[in-house]
Order: structure tokens, then sequence, then C-alpha cells
């Protein structure tokens, strides 16, 4: 009897699952990061996702075929490349720094400015832009879908010839399968880890006494908005979300990102001008710069050197490399 209401209990956890949309990582457990939606145009498959991994390190998708997706956001470094800004075509400087993708099938908008609101249209940015891909889209998909293995996936797939529906749909596909969610945070949530004593302070440091989770959130690490951090005083180079909207209000408003893997995505910011996560606590212990956009909950405190020490302990447990084996 006791085996039998085992069963029953474990396929009533699962229904509640099921119900409640909950996903499940590879390791068969239900992911902390909760349910992803998915395009109701763009379900993804094995194939797909397989096909989106190809392309994404196709450097034929770039104007003199040197740079391709994975040129800026490279897999060991969670899909950032370790530069202040990127570095595309012809050796031209992106805009700005190169955001992690990694479970960026979670994004409500993607972008610094957090306008564009799907993986499918994003990806036609960067590989328009004249310092990154700079490529003609028609030019692109003339190419590759001359490319037997493309023709054929995208008549498998898709049921069409290979065009800009394919290639932005299964590029998508692929970065929706980058997921991270089996980090030692993860794991000590689920008592299947054990926090050192400096990691413990550290969360507690980032989650009461500091309250960074007010735009940091778990499990996201991230509360998915624009926010104005106080880098500078002055935006002149780069107004942030102003330069879409022409509001003066979002000067300076820039997306928060995801704190998981921030061990492994440095330099720091949107312009990547803070270098070390030494360095990050240094600006918000300053309180950031006078701005009339600042946050309000951007302001002055101390912090002492076991502080850091405890803060960046528990920051490195968000790092999670499982992700490694889709490259």
């Amino acid at each position: 009897m006791g085996k039998v209401q085992g069963i029953w209990s474990i396929c009533f956890i699962l229904m509640i699952a099921v119900f409640l949309g909950c996903n499940y990582n590879e390791q068969g457990q239900i992911s902390p990061l909760g349910k992803m939606e998915e395009p109701l145009d763009n379900k993804s498959s094995k194939d797909k996702i397989e096909l989106g991994r190809k392309l994404f390190f196709d450097k034929r998708l770039s104007s003199n075929n040197k740079v391709s997706c994975a040129s800026c956001h490279i897999p060991e470094l969670a899909f950032t490349d370790g530069k202040k800004k990127s570095i595309g075509v012809e050796n031209r400087f992106s805009m700005r720094n190169a955001p992690s993708l990694l479970n960026s099938g979670y994004l409500k908008t993607t972008m610094y400015d957090a306008h564009i609101e799907t993986l499918e249209l994003q990806m036609l940015v960067p590989l328009q832009d004249h310092s990154e891909m700079n490529a003609n889209l028609d030019s692109v998909i003339s190419i590759l879908k001359e490319h037997p293995e493309y023709k054929e996936a995208a008549q498998t797939i898709f049921q069409r010839d290979f065009d800009p529906w394919v290639l932005t749909r299964s590029i998508a596909a692929y970065e929706r399968s980058l997921i991270s969610d089996n980090s030692k945070f993860d794991k000590w949530k689920r008592g299947e880890a054990t926090f050192s004593n400096s990691e413990k302070r550290g969360w507690q440091l980032f989650s009461k006494k500091l309250n960074c989770k007010i735009c940091h959130i778990p499990p996201h690490f991230t509360n998915y908005k624009a926010e104005h951090n106080g880098l500078y005083d002055d935006y002149e180079i780069d107004k942030g979300r102003f330069r879409i909207f022409n509001d003066s209000m979002d000067i300076g408003f820039f997306k928060v990102p995801s704190l998981r893997n921030v061990a492994l995505t440095a330099p720091y910011m949107h312009d990547g001008s803070i270098p070390t996560l030494n360095n990050v606590l240094d600006h918000y212990v300053k309180g950031g710069k006078e701005h009339i956009g600042k946050s309000k909950y951007i302001v002055p405190f101390s912090m002492t050197k076991q502080d850091r020490i405890d803060i960046i302990r528990f920051l490195n447990t968000l790092t999670d490399t499982s992700y490694l084996h889709l490259r």
C-alpha cells in the first residue's frame, strides 16, 4: 500500500507541475525559472534548435564572412565576449557591451533599451547593424538557401524554402534552448548543496541588508525592466532608452541584466566600463552619480572588506556552465 501511495504522490506532484506550467530541466527537476513561453508560430523542436545552432556559428551571416553570432556571444563566457564593446566586421566597435544570451527565452523584451519584444525580431538587429554583422538580408538568404543542409532542413522543419522566416525562427529557437538553472544556488535551494558561512552571509547581504533583489529578483535575478543606476551624470555618449522613444525621462535607462553567471560576464554595465565585480560594488557603495533619472534605490552605503568577500562569493554561486554541451 505504501508503494502505491508513493506512486500516486509522485503522479499528483507531476499533475500539479503540469497545471502550473512548470518546466523540467535536463536533470529531471522542476526548473526554478518556471515556464518559458514560446511564440505560437515558433514552437521548439530538436531539429529546429540544431539548425539554429549551426546558423548561430555560421560566419556567412556577416558581410565579410568573418563574424558569426558566436563571435560576440562565446559559450564559455556565458555567451558574452569579455570585451567592453564587441568587435564586428572590419574591426568596428559595436555600440554596447554584449549581453549574455543564457535564459534569454524568459526575456519580456530584448536589447538594453528593452524595446524589442521577441528573439525573432531581435536577431535582425545585429545582423544588419553597420558595426556588427553589416549584412544585407537578401544577400545572406541568397547564399544560405543554396547550402544543401540548410535547404533540406528548411523543407523538413518548416515546409518552405530557406528564407528570413527560417533564419530568424531557427536562431531564436536555439537561443531559447540556452538554459542555465542548475547553479550551486539552485542546488542549495533544493537542499542538494551546502553554502559556506561566507556564501550564506553574502546571500543575506544581497537579499536583505543591501536589498539588491529589488532589481535583481530571484530566481531570474533581474526585474526585466530598464532602470537608471546612476552610472554617469552625463549621458551624451549613449542616452539609453531615450534613443528609442525620444522621451527625456528615459535618459540613462538601460535594462537590468540577470546576475546569473555574472562571474563569467566581465566587464560590466551597458558599455563595459566597469572591469570587475569589486569595481561594481565600488560604484554602488558610492551611490552612483547624481542624475535626475537615477533610481531612488541607488544610495550610498557602507561595506566592510569581509562584506565584499562574502557578496562576491555568493555571486559566484550563480555560475552554471552545464549549458556548454549545447554549443
